[in-house]
């Protein structure tokens, strides 16, 4: 019986020890450095500790999507921020709105049910100095705009609907006659804009139909985006540039439980854009970013770096589904910006894409500014493991004197592609392989839009 005991003891000590070491070893950022208890600890957020309910029917709003309510709901925010804080509460039905600004202490709460619906008219915005493509300008707000507040939350069961799609065919007839016009020559609102802010949480809704980035986080720290639904069509009009994520200069970033399905990127980090963009103090770099346990559906890349983008380090990608993406994960190396990708990690990843991993210039409507060479960039310590997918391309990486790749680690892969372009490996100084295997295959039964490809279509 004691030496039972003893075994006993000592089964259980040896769990806990190899528990504990697990539970170390994936508790790391990829620099080594320990993750922060806050990643971990995840509570819905409950409203009723948040102040004074403030139901926008019981407040002289009224359940009519016809008639635009953007003033009474803005005062409605004004008074509560006047009288110490609380809730917005959209109960059921449909609030048709252009711009709102929240202050300190006021919270947006949606209703199952509810829904607060964007103007599809640009007349109805104002135009503000904001953050757009990696620069300070002026452009319109979002329709949810938080500037500056410690502890904003959104949260509910209910709906931001962009009412994006007159917005979405002016964009393409505007294409059509000029097939050089940028993103910003056709006006139109994000949904979501969170910037100069802290601990914020925004949970439960669903995000959908933005005219142009779905959600839009800037200078922000200590954010979490969980069990979000964020959406934008393909078909039959597709829906350019709507990005679900755009990470700005954040740091300490969590996004989990989201199912993401758009027509551009899901996750985009970005931080500013030109030859001296690493010093101005309007840019910056995104640190300390956890995306995990996530579903992403069709979009053009599950992750980003760039266009805009100036350092991006300690990013984590894992324990996630990716169906139908045209790229797993995306470095945009741009000829006229000073970038450094580093100490990225993609870990436990299954399903479908395009190309797997997707390396190459970005030369779209960069403008060196009088300098007379590109600047030179480089990604190293780029970890992808733990992934088993099927493409129809592996490896798409285009090898240059512009940028440089060293210091990738290729652990435990399983890729069925049709393409597996191996080759292009040699782009990458000091590649480690270990379990890598790659095998080639007559088709696969995905149908990809070899149009949803081409960023040229929605940059």
């Amino acid at each position: 019986m004691k030496f039972h005991n003893i075994s006993k003891l000592f089964f259980t000590s040896c769990i806990f020890f190899f528990s504990s070491a697990e539970f170390k070893s994936q508790d790391k950022f990829p620099d080594g450095t320990a993750i922060p208890r806050w990643f971990k600890e995840n509570k819905p957020t409950d409203i009723n500790k948040l102040g004074k309910k403030y139901i926008l029917t019981e407040n002289g709003l009224k359940n009519d999507s016809t008639v635009l309510q953007t003033k009474q709901i803005q005062a409605v925010i004004d008074n509560a921020a006047k009288n110490g804080g609380g809730v917005i509460v959209v109960p059921k039905g449909t609030f048709l709105i252009s711009s709102l600004f929240f202050k300190q202490g006021t919270h947006l709460y949606l209703e199952n049910g509810a829904k607060l619906k964007g103007s599809d008219d640009i007349n109805d915005f104002p135009v503000v100095i904001t953050r757009m493509e990696g620069q300070t300008v002026k452009y319109f707000p979002a329709l949810i705009n938080a500037d500056g507040l410690d502890g904003f939350t959104i949260s509910g069961k209910g709906t931001l609907d962009g009412n994006g799609l007159r917005y979405w065919k002016s964009f393409w007839k505007r294409r059509e006659w000029n097939p050089k016009c940028t993103n910003m020559d056709e006006m139109r609102p994000r949904i979501i804009y969170v910037s100069n802010s802290k601990n914020i949480q925004i949970e439960g809704i669903t995000v959908k139909n933005s005219p142009f980035w779905s959600t839009h986080y800037y200078k922000s720290e200590f954010v979490k985006l969980l069990n979000l639904t964020i959406l934008a069509p393909k078909e039959p009009v597709k829906a350019p540039s709507t990005d679900a994520i755009d990470i700005d200069a954040c740091s300490n970033f969590l996004v989990k439980n989201c199912y993401l399905s758009v027509n551009d990127d899901a996750i985009a980090l970005k931080g500013g854009k030109g030859p001296k963009a690493d010093k101005a103090t309007e840019n910056g770099e995104n640190r300390n970013i956890i995306i995990e346990d996530n579903n992403f559906g069709f979009c053009h890349s599950a992750l980003t770096c760039g266009s805009e983008s100036i350092h991006n380090y300690n990013i984590i990608f894992r324990n996630s589904t990716v169906n139908d993406a045209s790229r797993l994960l995306h470095l945009k190396m741009r000829p006229d910006t000073p970038q450094h990708y580093e100490y990225i990690t993609l870990d436990n990843i299954t399903g479908n894409v395009k190309t797997f991993l997707y390396i190459k210039g970005w030369n779209q409507f960069f403008d060196l500014k009088g300098e007379e060479k590109p600047k030179t960039r480089l990604a190293n310590n780029i970890i992808l493991k733990n992934i088993d997918i099927s493409c129809q391309t592996a490896f798409d990486i285009e090898k240059s004197d512009l940028y440089e790749l060293k210091d990738f680690t290729f652990e435990n892969l399983k890729i069925k592609a049709v393409k597996p372009e191996e080759q292009n490996l040699n782009a990458i100084q000091n590649l480690k392989q270990t379990k890598v295997d790659v095998i080639k295959v007559a088709s696969l039964s995905q149908n990809y839009d070899k149009k949803d490809d081409s960023d040229i279509a929605a940059k």
